[in-house]
């Protein structure tokens, strides 16, 4: 869609049995700048729009084979075409018929014979309303895209018509809880420039870690990181994504980003370490929130278990405990975990056993007991 000075042009569809009155209509929409494509019935109609997306339809009501009816339950039926604004092409006796289209969903119509200034302000309405669409469904899908991974962005926003909300569902999955140790020692020595630079560097390692393994980052709580896998959209290898995603921030994304401070802040600066919290199980996700400001958030016993396990990682000294659920539901890797102890969570009846990555861990990556955020 373009513009030329104040008005906009587009791509037409124009559905229209009769052969005068597509001509006709070809010839003003093009003498105002629209690419036009013409259909002398329903059928063709669709056929077109299996392979093109038009910015209005003008459309038909009673035509042969397939009449406008038809094809305007087809277009709003889709969730690919339902945003194309569609405005009924009629006579005066078919007011009735014109009723029920807008009932169905159409925009607006536009009554034969053609009169060229309601032609042009019933197609620029349309228009409008398509690009102010296009404008939202671009902003919403920015939103998405800065806690979703892109190839569920793509599912959400098919499913939820563009529209910025994600229905509560209940469903398994894995959390994952991440902290930062040693920030806020370092926060208090530097200044505050500093510190969110330092801060946004490694949001954007462990963010990147999250959503290139398919997780879903639900926010950022003080230097802590949030995610689950497997929400909102469901998945099988939610806890095989979950920990290859904590691996990478440990082995790969931690030491970049210790790197990345000692070269800008100079030797001396701190050599962070992290705590990270997995469990699997059921829970509820959703969007939460006023009308005002909505946040896609998960609640349920994993997410609290899963804050409660990075915790612990303190106590036990192991950069990551891993629930005997998450250990359960791995399709491959089981013997890449060492069993470290059963302990007692805080809110769970059972005691938890609890794994880590077995082998060595990074230099500067292991967390001594002692040590306090």
């Amino acid at each position: 869609m373009s513009t030329s000075g104040d008005r906009l042009a587009g791509l037409v569809l124009v559905v229209e049995d009769d052969h005068v009155n597509r001509v006709l209509l070809k010839r003003s929409l093009e003498a105002d700048g629209h690419a036009v494509t013409v259909a002398e019935n329903g059928r063709i109609a669709l056929e077109i729009l299996e392979d093109t997306l038009p910015d209005v339809i003008l459309l038909d009501i009673l035509m042969p084979e397939l009449d406008g009816f038809a094809v305007l339950d087809s277009v709003k039926a889709d969730p690919r075409l339902r945003e194309i604004p569609v405005i009924m092409i009629s006579a005066l006796d078919e007011m009735e018929s014109v009723v029920r289209c807008i009932e169905a969903g159409a925009e607006d119509y536009l009554p034969k014979p053609f009169d060229p200034t309601l032609l042009r302000a019933r197609i620029n309405a349309g228009l409008t309303k398509r690009r102010l669409g296009q404008v939202e469904r671009a902003r919403v899908r920015d939103v998405f895209a800065r806690f979703l991974p892109e190839t569920v962005v793509d599912e959400v926003m098919r499913d939820t018509n563009g529209e910025p909300r994600l229905g509560g569902i209940r469903l398994v999955g894995t959390v994952l809880f991440s902290d930062l140790r040693g920030f806020t020692t370092f926060a208090e020595r530097n200044s505050p420039n500093v510190v969110v630079d330092v801060l946004n560097r490694y949001f954007g390692e462990m963010s990147d870690a999250i959503l290139d393994n398919g997780g879903t980052l639900l926010g950022f709580l003080g230097d802590g990181v949030l995610a689950v896998f497997g929400a909102p959209i469901a998945s099988e290898d939610h806890a095989d994504r979950a920990l290859t995603a904590a691996r990478q921030m440990l082995y790969e994304r931690l030491p970049r980003f210790n790197a990345w401070t000692r070269s800008e802040l100079g030797a001396e600066s701190a050599e962070f370490r992290m705590g990270i919290g997995v469990c699997s199980g059921p829970f509820m996700s959703g969007n939460v929130g006023s009308a005002r400001r909505l946040e896609y958030t998960a609640i349920g016993d994993p997410v609290n278990t899963a804050a409660r396990l990075q915790e612990l990682t303190k106590e036990l000294g192991r950069a990551v405990l891993v629930s005997d659920s998450t250990r359960a539901l791995l399709h491959g890797g089981g013997e890449s975990l060492e069993f470290v102890d059963d302990r007692e969570v805080r809110g769970k009846t059972e005691r938890v056993k609890l794994w880590t990555f077995n082998g060595p861990a990074s230099p500067g990556i292991t967390v001594v007991a002692q040590e306090v955020t």
